[in-house]
C-alpha cells in the first residue's frame, strides 16, 4: 500500500469564467490550468494521481497530461465532496494519507505540500487543510480558531457578510486525509442546500469526533489565490510571470524592465541572457549564452543559439544557429532554419527555409520554401515566388551565389554555386554556376561571370 496518493478536483464548470473554455483548460504563462496543482503534487514527492475530471474536458486533459495520471470522471458537478468520493473506486485501500487539491491552485508551491504533509503525519491529524492569512478574503472560505487556536469550523464567504475587508484565515483549496477515515466518512456527508457535498464538511465532522484537525498558515498568501474569473485567472498570471522572471534574474539573466518582459513557463534562458524592455519569450523557446533579445522582440516555441542578437522582430518555430544577428522589423515563420553567422537586417520575411553559413540578407526581402546556400548574399528586394495558386515550389541558391536587388525567383528554379543575377531579373529557369542572369524574363549572358562583368 502506497503512504500517500494524490487527487486533483479538477471537474468544475466554472461559470463565473463566462467561457466556451473547461476553466481548468484556460492558460496560465503558456500552460492550461490544470498542469501546475498536478506538477506540484510530483514535485512534493506524491507518486499516484487521480484527477477527477468532466465529461466534456477527459479526453483533452487526458491529451494534455497523458499516462502521468489516473483519471475518474464526474458525471455531474457536485461539489468536491461529491468530486472526491469519485476517486474512491481508485484509491480506496490504496494510500494511507490522501492528498486533495484543487484543480484552480496554481500557485502552490511544492515545498508548502511537503510541508503541509509533514505537519499532517507529525499532528497524527484527521484533516489538515493549508490556509493563509488574507486583508481582503472575498469570496474565499473563512477558518474558524477557538481560544486555544484550534481549528473548530469553516464558513462560506457568504456566511461572513459585512467582513469582506477583515483579515481573515481562509481557506487555501489543500487537504490532507487519514484515508481510511475519509473514506468512510465521506459517504455521510450531508448535502448543502443546493444538493452538493463539500470537503468543508468533514472538517466540521473530526471535530464532533475528537479527531485531530488542523491548519497550516502558508507564509505567501499569493500561494492559495483561487480563480473564479477572468480578473482573478490575470491575477494568478501576474504572479507566475513575476516568480519565473525572479528565477531567471537570479540564474544570471538581466532583464532591463522585468515589468515588461513576459516569459512563458516552459522558456529556457542560458547566462548572460540580456532581454530589453517589451520583449514576450513563450511556449518552449530556448535561448542560449550570451543572447541580445529586444526590445519589443517576440519569440515563440524557437531555438536560439548562442551569441545572437534578436531586435525588434517576431520568431515563430524557428531555429537559429549561434552568432546569428537579426532586425529590427523582421518576421521568421515557421520552419526556418538559420545557420551560424547569418545576417537578417530589417524588413524581411523568411518562412520553411534553410539558410547556409554567412548567408546575408540586409534589408527587404522574402524567402519562403527556399534553400539558400552559404555566403549568399541576397540583394534587397529579392522575392521568391514560391506559390503558384495550388502547390509551394522550392528555390535552390547554391554556395557563394550573389543575387542582384529586387530579383525574383519564379519556383521551382534553382541557382548555381557563384552564379550572379542583375537587380530587377525574373528568374524562370536554372541558372548554372559562375553564370550571369538578367532581364525579364532573365536570360543567362555568354562567358563566365565576375563581380564587374563577363569574361569571354
Amino acid at each position: 500500500m502506497d503512504v500517500w496518493a494524490g487527487v486533483v478536483m479538477a471537474a468544475g464548470i466554472g461559470k463565473r469564467m463566462d467561457s466556451k473554455v473547461p476553466k481548468i483548460l484556460h492558460g496560465i504563462c503558456g500552460r492550461e490550468m490544470i498542469a501546475y496543482p498536478v506538477e506540484a503534487l510530483k514535485n512534493a514527492g506524491v507518486s499516484r494521481i487521480v484527477v477527477v475530471v468532466s465529461p466534456e474536458s477527459q479526453t483533452r486533459v487526458k491529451d494534455l497530461l497523458g499516462d502521468s495520471v489516473e483519471y475518474v470522471p464526474q458525471s455531474r458537478p457536485l461539489g468536491t465532496g461529491h468530486a472526491l468520493l469519485q476517486a474512491a473506486s481508485l484509491l480506496k485501500g490504496q494510500a494511507e494519507q490522501i492528498i486533495a487539491l484543487n484543480a484552480d491552485l496554481t500557485l502552490v508551491r511544492p515545498a508548502t505540500l511537503k510541508k503541509l504533509i509533514f505537519h499532517h503525519l507529525s499532528r497524527d491529524s484527521y484533516v489538515t487543510l493549508l490556509s493563509a492569512i488574507f486583508r481582503s478574503p472575498g469570496d474565499m472560505g473563512r477558518i474558524v480558531r477557538d481560544e486555544a487556536g484550534k481549528v473548530v469550523d469553516i464558513l462560506e464567504a457568504s456566511e461572513m457578510a459585512g467582513d469582506d475587508e477583515t483579515a481573515s484565515e481562509v481557506n487555501g483549496g489543500a487537504y490532507c486525509f487519514k484515508a481510511a477515515w475519509l473514506w468512510d466518512r465521506l459517504p455521510r456527508v450531508e448535502k448543502a442546500p443546493m444538493g452538493e457535498l463539500y470537503l468543508t464538511s468533514l472538517v466540521a465532522m473530526a471535530i464532533t469526533e475528537d479527531g485531530r484537525v488542523e491548519a497550516l498558515v502558508s507564509k505567501d498568501s499569493e500561494e492559495v489565490l483561487g480563480i473564479n474569473n477572468r480578473l482573478q485567472l490575470a491575477q494568478a498570471e501576474g504572479v507566475m510571470r513575476r516568480r519565473i522572471r525572479e528565477r531567471w534574474m537570479l540564474e544570471g539573466v538581466t532583464m532591463l524592465d522585468p515589468a515588461s518582459t513576459f516569459l512563458d513557463a516552459s522558456v529556457e534562458l542560458g547566462q548572460d541572457v540580456v532581454i530589453y524592455p517589451n520583449t514576450m519569450v513563450l511556449g518552449r523557446s530556448k535561448i542560449g549564452d550570451r543572447c541580445t533579445i529586444g526590445p519589443s522582440t517576440v519569440i515563440q516555441d524557437s531555438v536560439i543559439g548562442e551569441g545572437c542578437k534578436v531586435v525588434a522582430s517576431f520568431l515563430e518555430e524557428a531555429t537559429l544557429e549561434g552568432s546569428v544577428d537579426m532586425g529590427p522589423f523582421s518576421h521568421l515563420r515557421p520552419g526556418t532554419y538559420l545557420e551560424s553567422g547569418v545576417h537578417i537586417g530589417n524588413f524581411s520575411e523568411v518562412k520553411n527555409s534553410r539558410l547556409g553559413r554567412g548567408v546575408a540578407m540586409g534589408h527587404f526581402g522574402y524567402v519562403g520554401d527556399a534553400s539558400i546556400g552559404a555566403n549568399v548574399n541576397l540583394g534587397a528586394g529579392m522575392v521568391t515566388c514560391n506559390y503558384d495558386g495550388v502547390t509551394k515550389h522550392r528555390t535552390v541558391v547554391e554556395e557563394g551565389a550573389f543575387i542582384g536587388c529586387d530579383t525574383m525567383f519564379v519556383a521551382p528554379v534553382r541557382v548555381g554555386a557563384g552564379a550572379i543575377t542583375g537587380a530587377g531579373a525574373v528568374v524562370t529557369k536554372d541558372v548554372p554556376p559562375n553564370r550571369l542572369a538578367v532581364g525579364v524574363p532573365a536570360t543567362i549572358k555568354e562567358g563566365k561571370k565576375t563581380r564587374q562583368g563577363l569574361t569571354s
